[in-house]
C-alpha cells in the first residue's frame, strides 16, 4: 500500500522568488502611484493576494511576472477606492466630450508625471493603463469595471483634461 502524497504547496515557491520580484513589482507600482507609501502597501497587498491565488487549483505558474500582472489588479483596486472616496466628497464635473485629438506635440517626461498626478483619480487609472503600461481599451474597460463605449469616452475627457493641466503648467513654467 503506497502512502499518499503530498503537494508541497506553492506558496513556497513564491517565497522563493519574493527576494528577486519584490524590487521589479515595487518600482512597476511606484512608477504608477509615485508614492512611496501607497507602493510599499499595494506591494504588501500583493504578495499576499499571490499566495492565496497561487494555492488554487487552477493558478498559473509563480512567476515575476504573474506578480507584476496581480500589483496591476491591486492598483486598479486602489485607484477604485480613492475614485469612490474622492467622489463622495465632490461632485464630478465631467467636461464635455472633444471628438477631435489633434495634439501630436512632444511632452516633457516629469511634467507629465506631474501633471497625471494632479488629475482625478479615474483620469489618471484610464490613461496609465492606456498609454504607459500599453494596454488595449478592452483591457482598461475590464480592469476599471466599464464598459468599452464608457472607457473610450472616459478616455477622450482624461485626454482633454490632462492636455488642458499641461498647456497651463506648461504657460506657468515658461
Amino acid at each position: 500500500m503506497s502512502e499518499p502524497r503530498v503537494r508541497p504547496d506553492p506558496a513556497f515557491e513564491l517565497l522563493g522568488l519574493y527576494e528577486t520580484a519584490l524590487p521589479e513589482v515595487y518600482g512597476y507600482l511606484l512608477s504608477r502611484c509615485g508614492n512611496p507609501t501607497v507602493a510599499e502597501e499595494l506591494a504588501s497587498e500583493t504578495f499576499l493576494g499571490a499566495v492565496t491565488a497561487c494555492r488554487r487549483p487552477e493558478a498559473p505558474p509563480v512567476s515575476t511576472a504573474w506578480l507584476i500582472g496581480v500589483a496591476r489588479h491591486k492598483l486598479v483596486d486602489h485607484w477604485r477606492r480613492r475614485e469612490r472616496e474622492e467622489r463622495g466628497l465632490r461632485l464630478v464635473h465631467e467636461q464635455e466630450v472633444e471628438t477631435i485629438d489633434p495634439w501630436d506635440g512632444r511632452l516633457d517626461a516629469l511634467m507629465a508625471r506631474q501633471v497625471l498626478d494632479e488629475l482625478g483619480v479615474h483620469h489618471r487609472s484610464a490613461l496609465i493603463l492606456r498609454y504607459v503600461d500599453g494596454l488595449g481599451v478592452p483591457e482598461v474597460a475590464r480592469l476599471l469595471g466599464r464598459t468599452v463605449h464608457a472607457t473610450e469616452a472616459l478616455l477622450v475627457r482624461a485626454r482633454s483634461a490632462f492636455r488642458a493641466a499641461y498647456r497651463e503648467k506648461e504657460g506657468s513654467d515658461g
